[in-house]
């Protein structure tokens, strides 16, 4: 059944694939931006989330709110309760939100302040779908490609990640955004537990450097929570495109460019 649905955070990573998709399957997508732009496939919806501006124009007719937006921070609390104000008020729209596998006691900032967007939603009278994620592998990917200057490769010791592909999710929340309202859903994790070390090396075999991986002991209660594994899903091995999978696929794109 076709959707009107507005998309937050569609011309972020997640957002840029997950547009597509919904507009593949049949529906009709607008994505919140503060400013005009031209015309795409898509329909533009012109609000601000900072401030809750244009929110309620944004929001007029939608059934389903894909809310992906972040700011990696705070600003992610006043994000969304501005979206689920905006969204109360405008007929209950369907809200359904991407998180972060094993946030609830972990000590990182972005983390805590996931939990609380998380609460905000939960505790509205709006109808909610949450889903929760493990690091997608362009994070990954992005981490050793800010190193890529430096005669080694730098990675937290005694760390592993679950990365899993954004097309992957954004099927999920396809799925999710068309279904019926489901609260919590199952966690979506990547097809692999590896070590961070072991990423950043088939990170180097697939972009055809030399160098060394360092493990590196790093202090703080955030890293202490990464080394207990709080970020992982390993009963969720959904996902099924491997990091040397993504990175051949990154690769193929960079060279058609």
């Amino acid at each position: 059944m076709t959707k009107r649905i507005l998309v937050t955070g569609g011309t972020g990573r997640l957002g840029r694939v997950l547009v597509p998709q919904l507009l593949a399957a049949g529906h009709d997508v607008r994505v919140l931006t503060r400013s005009e732009r031209a015309p795409e496939a898509h329909r533009w919806a012109v609000g601000d989330l900072s401030t809750g501006a244009g929110l309620g124009e944004a929001l007029a007719g939608v059934e389903v709110i894909v809310h992906l937006a972040t700011t990696n921070g705070r600003g992610d609390i006043t994000a969304t309760r501005a979206l689920v104000d905006a969204a109360q008020a405008s007929g209950r729209p369907h809200l359904v939100y991407l998180s972060i596998v094993g946030i609830d006691n972990h000590a990182l900032g972005y983390y805590r302040a996931k939990v609380e967007c998380e609460t905000l939603i939960e505790r509205s009278e709006l109808p909610w779908t949450i889903l929760r994620a493990t690091q997608f592998h362009d994070l990954i990917a992005e981490i050793c490609d800010a190193q890529r200057l430096l005669p080694f490769l730098a990675m937290p010791s005694k760390v592993s990640f679950q990365p899993v592909d954004v097309t992957e999710v954004a099927g999920r929340l396809v799925a999710l955004a068309a279904g019926p309202v489901s609260r919590r859903v199952p966690d979506l994790g990547g097809p692999q537990i590896r070590a961070a070390t072991d990423l950043a090396r088939a990170y180097l075999r697939a972009v055809g450097r030399r160098r060394p991986v360092l493990a590196v002991p790093l202090p703080g209660k955030a890293m202490r929570d990464y080394r207990a594994g709080l970020q992982l899903a390993p009963d969720h091995k959904d996902g099924r495109i491997t990091f040397e999978e993504f990175l051949a696929a990154r690769g193929e794109r960079n060279r058609s460019r």
